[in-house]
């Protein structure tokens, strides 16, 4: 088991890299950071705002599944447990990662089972990435690359009326000890995204993006969804690429593209970092408790 995590930890990395290296062999590395420091502080600091508050919004909805189970989490630990899985997430892709182990924390400090624990984050998971397809289902519509794709209008317009019933038909008949939450959640879910685009917005005006604000939107929806895919560490790689190949398909300068790309993931690392101390101070609690 141990080399099997070894080895997808090793291709991960290797195709963040090479998916690096494809990026910036067709970019100015230059001119993409001259493009980040001529940013706007104010919007950055704006993004960095909006972007967590996305997150604590999702602690919430995460925790609506807890108390689905019967499991009490008080929103403050909910939200610390949210940010440490972030952090395992995105700095130890390889190990048991940001969901399992908060399974973990939580079969040892509230001793939980495993297997309900694993159905909620999952279909968590899975309340949060359809409203994001649907929001971004929506911006494709407005966006130019209708122009490129005209075929794809009718099979986003089906696909934008089918979403939230197939979300509910998982509800229902996949997990339906969580069919009494699905309304919450979802709207949950769905403001999470909404702050997830609030903190894009800012990120793109931070870069005098706002003339390209609907396709710079779309990509990041669609490099969000490709993120969530586990092939890369924590969508490094994945998210440059998508942003290379729009902004050229549009005829748009490319080092914007992924420089607005770069930054996003910055401000995920950032946001990530005080799940560290939190991981640390929950393992000194948990050592004051056995002492007593």
């Amino acid at each position: 088991m141990g080399s099997k995590k070894t080895l997808k930890t090793l291709l991960k990395i290797l195709f963040s890299l090479l998916a690096l290296a494809y990026v910036f062999n067709r970019v100015d590395l230059g001119q993409v950071l001259s493009t980040v420091r001529e940013s706007s502080p104010l919007y950055l600091l704006a993004a960095f705002l909006f972007f967590n508050l996305s997150k604590f919004v999702a602690s919430v909805r995460l925790n609506r599944f807890f108390r689905a189970l019967g499991l009490r989490l008080g929103e403050l630990e909910a939200l610390r447990l949210y940010y440490i899985g972030m952090f395992y997430n995105l700095f130890l892709p390889g190990g048991i990662g940001g969901d399992g182990y908060k399974i973990y924390l939580l079969k040892r400090h509230r001793e939980q089972k495993v297997a309900p624990l694993l159905a909620a984050t999952l279909l968590d998971r899975i309340s949060g990435v359809v409203p994001l397809l649907v929001f971004g289902g929506l911006l494709f519509l407005a966006s130019r690359f209708t122009q490129l794709w005209p075929w794809l209008r009718p099979l986003d317009i089906l696909g934008l009326l089918l979403a939230f019933p197939a979300l509910w038909a998982v509800y229902r008949y996949l997990f339906p000890a969580f069919a009494s939450i699905f309304l919450p959640t979802t709207l949950l879910g769905a403001l999470t995204q909404l702050f997830q685009l609030a903190s894009a917005w800012m990120l793109a005006l931070a870069l005098h993006l706002d003339g390209t604000l609907i396709e710079v939107l779309t990509l990041f929806l669609l490099s969000s969804v490709a993120a969530v895919l586990p092939i890369s560490v924590g969508g490094v790689g994945i998210r440059e690429f998508i942003f290379l190949a729009g902004f050229s398909l549009l005829g748009l300068p490319a080092d914007r593209g992924v420089a607005f790309a770069l930054l996003f993931f910055v401000i995920g690392a950032l946001s990530s970092l005080p799940g560290a101390l939190l991981r640390h101070g929950l393992e000194n609690e948990s050592l004051e408790r056995r002492r007593v």
